[in-house]
């Protein structure tokens, strides 16, 4: 048995995302094959526990807007144009103790980008900086967030496959050794959507901070003291 998390959507209240873990039969193995068999015994866990409609987001999705809503397959634009994964972007934006940003990395598949040495040998994590703004580590998924929430929001032939569910899950994603995930920032997404509040925090960061901060109390992570990888 394994577990693994589902985020759930708030349309009300200070907490934006519920997360609920659902145990599931686990099939071992690195294929596709068997990375999607765990999606469905996830989701048929869930589906139980009256959780759904649920979208898998991952490159490992059975749905095309799953695949496409992957940080490795969404893309960000710079002020100046330029587009690249969230991903990239995510893992380019990093300042650490003795090095960073790499922007060099946003030129990168995001594959790539995140395996690059130098994240791992520059000291400790300090802050990120994009687009010629700084973000703090705390609230610790913020950035992320609002990475991938601006991404989201220029897609807008995804938002109504996004708004026809109630709940996201990502099966790469193991909460006990990463902080930031897809289908977290998904149902996100929802939770501002349908608050009518996305407009106003992709271009108010300061507000944004604020939103994230009430919300971060709710969340698991809120008292750990890490900053993971995106998976």
């Amino acid at each position: 048995m394994a577990e693994r998390p589902i985020y759930i959507p708030h349309e009300t209240g200070n907490r934006l995302v519920r997360e609920v873990l659902v145990p599931f039969t686990w099939s071992p193995g690195m294929a596709p094959s068997q990375k999607q068999k765990n999606i469905v015994a996830l989701h048929s866990s869930a589906k139980h526990l009256r959780h759904g409609p649920l979208l898998e987001v991952s490159t490992k999705s059975l749905t095309y807007a799953g695949v496409m809503l992957s940080a490795f397959n969404l893309t960000i634009q710079f002020s100046a144009g330029h587009a690249t994964p969230v991903e990239s972007a995510f893992q380019g934006s990093k300042v650490f103790e003795s090095g960073g940003p790499y922007c060099d990395l946003y030129e990168m598949p995001g594959a790539r980008s995140k395996k690059d040495s130098r994240l791992k040998t520059s000291g400790r994590l300090k802050g990120f900086s994009f687009n010629g703004e700084f973000w703090p580590l705390e609230p610790k998924t913020a950035f992320y967030d609002w990475l991938y929430i601006k991404a989201v929001h220029s897609r807008t032939e995804l938002h109504s496959e996004l708004l026809t569910h109630n709940g996201f899950t990502d099966i790469e994603f193991n909460p006990k050794k990463s902080i930031n995930c897809q289908a977290r920032s998904c149902a996100l997404y929802v939770a501002l959507s349908r608050r009518s509040l996305v407009e106003r925090v992709i271009g108010n960061r300061d507000e944004f901070l604020k939103l994230l901060t009430r919300d971060s109390f709710y969340q698991t992570h809120s008292q750990e003291n890490r900053q993971g990888k995106l998976f």
